[in-house]
């Protein structure tokens, strides 16, 4: 996978991984892929179809800017926590929980 990713601008990439990683094969087109380059302190998240009314790219964004200024900081652990709170409260408006999760929540290394 990081073959086929080299040279991608940062949203190009997770854009890819979203793909390779079938995060759009959820019943209600809800998945959401957050998506972190360490050495660029740079965050892009990658929401389904399912939100595409729901969530402004502005609201995405804004979760990105947490996380990226407190990577900054070198506040690694708070700024993922952060960002991973509050793309759970954007997603929690939209799709209450459900009693099954239908991707994985575990960090991928790429």
């Amino acid at each position: 996978a990081a073959e086929l990713m080299r040279g991608l601008p940062p949203r190009e990439r997770a854009l890819q991984a979203f793909s390779l990683m079938g995060m759009w094969d959820t019943e209600h087109n809800n998945g959401v892929l957050i998506y972190v380059l360490w050495a660029d302190h740079d965050v892009e998240i990658i929401a389904d179809r399912g939100f595409n009314t729901r969530v402004s790219s502005e609201q995405w964004t804004e979760v990105c800017h947490v996380m990226e200024q407190a990577f900054r900081r070198g506040d690694v652990c708070t700024g993922a926590v952060e960002g991973i709170r509050a793309a759970g409260r954007l997603i929690a408006q939209h799709y209450p929980a459900v009693d099954r999760n239908e991707l994985t929540n575990r960090a991928v290394l790429l």
